[in-house]
């Protein structure tokens, strides 16, 4: 009866010359090296299989220590340099929706193979396969650790195209000076640093990865491959630190200008109250219910009083305007 660790395992054996893809058997497929100049790739999906597991590392004699490593499903990254194998841990950004998950992969390489263990399904290797099925490139004629740097390309070149998508900012600027500062704009600022940071994140366990299989030297192993990844993830972590400056650099200037027109409104109101201020002041005084005010019975009292507040009113905004207020 077929397990459920078959029925999420995939083998795919290739050579210069031919290549096989199918499900996985345990009683077929178990041995990874096949002896000959072929590459065996294994891809399972899952982290659960512990007893299957130690059954392939058994079976292909491979160390020991390796059935240490998969229990910790929570590794994060680390490059680990066995007898004649290397084991890589990622954890990496699933790029395929809206929303940014994690997931935990593993992979046991040698010189003619790679078991790739995934802690969920689906990625984004098709156009790899895709080359070994149609004999593209030269993919067929190189041993595993090309196959490695391919995988980990993809993974790269994932985080670029999904960065630009939903993250990138263009016409931010723009949008800001439009903006009002509300509890949802404020979320949406967070949830964009929030997001920059994953990737930011993400992108630094890649790199420390590929630094690290540069200088791997297991034997059979050839490293010269991952000094264009290096490169490659350093370009994508310099334009998150970028985007990290210009995003917080915007966010500043997004609450100066709040601020000037804060500051704008509050020296409006402020003018309008210096001008009212006196002439509340003489209608106060010439409001109170006193019989002995004289002015009360002029008979142009009501007309100088009020040419009176116009003079106090022309002299504060003239003062204002010397004083360059507005």
């Amino acid at each position: 009866m077929e397990t459920e660790f078959e029925k999420n395992t995939w083998v795919i054996n290739y050579s210069p010359e031919n290549y096989n893809s199918h499900q996985f058997s345990l009683q077929d497929d178990i041995i990874l090296s096949k002896g000959d100049k072929s590459i065996t790739w294994v891809n399972t999906y899952g982290l659960e299989y512990m007893d299957e597991f130690r059954q392939m590392v058994l079976e292909n004699n491979l160390d020991d220590f390796l059935l240490r490593l998969l229990l910790n499903q929570k590794m994060g990254n680390k490059v680990i340099e066995l007898e004649e194998q290397l084991f890589v841990a990622a954890r990496i950004v699933k790029t395929e929706h809206e929303s940014l998950e994690s997931e935990q992969m593993f992979f046991v390489v040698a010189k003619d193979f790679i078991w790739c263990i995934q802690e969920k399904r689906g990625d984004h290797f098709d156009w790899i396969r895709q080359r070994i099925f149609e004999n593209k490139g030269i993919i067929r004629k190189k041993r595993a650790d090309y196959l490695l740097f391919f995988i980990l390309e993809t993974l790269i070149t994932n985080y670029k195209d999904k960065y630009e998508e939903i993250v990138l900012m263009e016409n931010t600027l723009d949008a800001i000076l439009n903006q009002e500062p509300t509890p949802q704009f404020m979320f949406e600022v967070e949830q964009k640093k929030s997001m920059i940071n994953e990737f930011k994140k993400a992108s630094l366990g890649l790199r420390d990865i590929i630094i690290k299989l540069e200088r791997a030297e297991m034997k059979g192993f050839h490293n010269k491959y991952f000094s264009e990844l290096r490169e490659q993830i350093n370009g994508l972590t310099n334009d998150i630190d970028s985007d990290i400056h210009e995003l917080e650099s915007q966010i500043n200037l997004f609450f100066s200008i709040q601020g000037h027109r804060l500051n704008e409104v509050m020296k409006t109101l402020t003018i309008f109250s210096v001008i009212f201020i006196p002439l509340t002041f003489l209608a106060g005084i010439y409001g109170m219910n006193f019989e002995n005010i004289p002015e009360l019975r002029w008979p142009n009292g009501y007309f100088v009083l009020l040419g009176l507040m116009l003079v106090v009113t022309i002299v504060s905004i003239i003062i204002f305007k010397r004083k360059k207020w507005f």
